[in-house]
């Protein structure tokens, strides 16, 4: 069966606008009014939301607004998503070399691509891929804070925490190697129900405790397997964005929880 080298976006023009020069526009806004949460020491992860952009893109700028001082720096990027319309055992990585945006095309990493679909649990399938929201909705922001790159784009299905976090350990890298978990955090809950569960499901991030599940963040799977990283290479979680639908652009009747959330190794930094 032949399969397509690029992959084409599957939401532009619903979450995001298809017309480049309104994407670029909204996207620089975004970056512009992101605030400053914690301070950060050169990011290792991110966890960012994966909504339509009225809906998450403010939340998700916080973070990615900590990148560029690191446009230089990072060269490929890990991006991990969970898995909304087709179901994976494990996780799959695309066949397709390069993923395409209004903004242009980013390309597949080769060498992390060859070692990744090497390891146990990770399968090549464009499918779980090809109609994917959560990482199509992540690529105009980083090409709007890094200059160049390239990505490795996991789906994360019915995985094991450690399968994952072993898949991140092979591409750990250095500080030329990203990782973004695209995630919402609670879905469909009334207001201050949601605000209450979403807290709640932070403070278990902060203590890097990798038993999520499902109903509290839908990239769970993915989250864990980082918490899991996270602890081995000693990196402290910072929230730098924590709100919901009903703060941003929906009512308050069934909201759905975002955060941006900062990984970094605040021992080791050297201040020049």
């Amino acid at each position: 069966m032949a399969q397509a080298s690029q992959r084409i976006p599957a939401v532009a023009g619903l979450f995001y606008p298809a017309d480049p020069h309104s994407l670029h526009a909204q996207v620089a806004g975004f970056l512009a009014a992101a605030m400053p949460g914690e301070m950060v020491a050169a990011p290792k992860a991110v966890v960012v939301p994966h909504a339509g952009y009225i809906y998450s893109g403010a939340v998700a700028a916080s973070a990615y607004a900590e990148l560029t001082q690191r446009r230089d720096t990072i060269r490929r990027v890990l991006i991990l998503c969970p898995t909304h319309r087709v179901y994976v055992r494990g996780m799959a990585v695309p066949a397709a070399q390069s993923f395409l945006t209004p903004l242009g095309a980013v390309a597949v990493d080769r060498e992390a691509w060859l070692a990744a679909s090497s390891l146990p649990g990770v399968i090549v399938d464009d499918q779980p891929h090809a109609e994917e929201h959560a990482i199509e909705v992540q690529l105009p922001f980083l090409q709007s804070t890094l200059d160049h790159f390239t990505i490795l784009p996991i789906a994360v299905g019915d995985a094991d925490p450690a399968q994952v976090a072993a898949v991140l350990e092979a591409l750990w890298g250095g500080p030329e190697t990203l990782i973004v978990i695209s995630s919402d955090l609670s879905h469909y809950h009334p207001y201050r129900q949601a605000q209450f569960r979403d807290k709640a499901t932070i403070t278990q991030i902060r203590q890097l405790d990798a038993t999520l599940d499902g109903e509290q963040a839908c990239g769970a799977g993915a989250i864990n397997g980082l918490l899991l990283a996270a602890r081995r290479h000693h990196l402290t979680p910072h929230l730098l964005d924590l709100r919901n639908s009903g703060d941003t652009a929906g009512d308050r009747s069934r909201v759905v929880g975002y955060a941006s959330i900062a990984f970094s190794d605040d021992n080791n930094h050297a201040h020049h």
